[in-house]
């Protein structure tokens, strides 16, 4: 595998990761939306995945208190099935969990079998679905926890 570099996202880094939204994502979520998280949302955590000065990957988060709501991971088609989404998966659960995250949530298409096993490997279980949640297709999400609060 090619060497790959998770870290923080920057202000710089939008361009490149509407980029990639628009790449992964029938539905992407506007530039201004990706920049205003990233560079002014105190609640919201980026990364980003990276391998010889490319962006090939990022996700994000927002944590509210102990919680924290996974809002979007995506992996640059060609840099699938190498781990990317795990490495970044890992760090962002780490970063949220630094600030406070006991509990997680998300949302994933529910024909999305290759991401539901990654969340599934972080320990998330499905517990309900979302009906008709994207706007593209109509289909439904499956909404997913992962519970490391005992008195939860």
């Amino acid at each position: 595998m090619n060497w790959i570099r998770i870290r923080r996202a920057r202000p710089e880094d939008v361009d490149d990761v509407t980029a990639l939204e628009r790449i992964c994502f029938a539905t992407p979520w506007a530039r201004s939306d990706l920049e205003k998280d990233i560079g002014e949302n105190i609640l919201a955590s980026y990364m980003i995945a990276e391998s010889a000065d490319r962006l090939i990957g990022y996700a994000g988060i927002w944590v509210v208190i102990d919680e924290g709501h996974i809002t979007n991971v995506a992996v640059h088609p060609d840099w699938r099935g190498q781990g990317v989404a795990t490495m970044l998966l890992s760090e962002l659960l780490e970063t949220a969990r630094r600030k406070g995250a006991k509990n997680f949530t998300l949302e994933a298409r529910a024909s999305n079998a290759t991401a539901i096993a990654l969340y599934e490997k972080f320990g998330f279980r499905t517990v309900g679905y979302r009906r008709q949640y994207y706007a593209d297709n109509g289909e439904d999400a499956a909404i997913m926890w992962l519970k490391e609060n005992a008195e939860e």
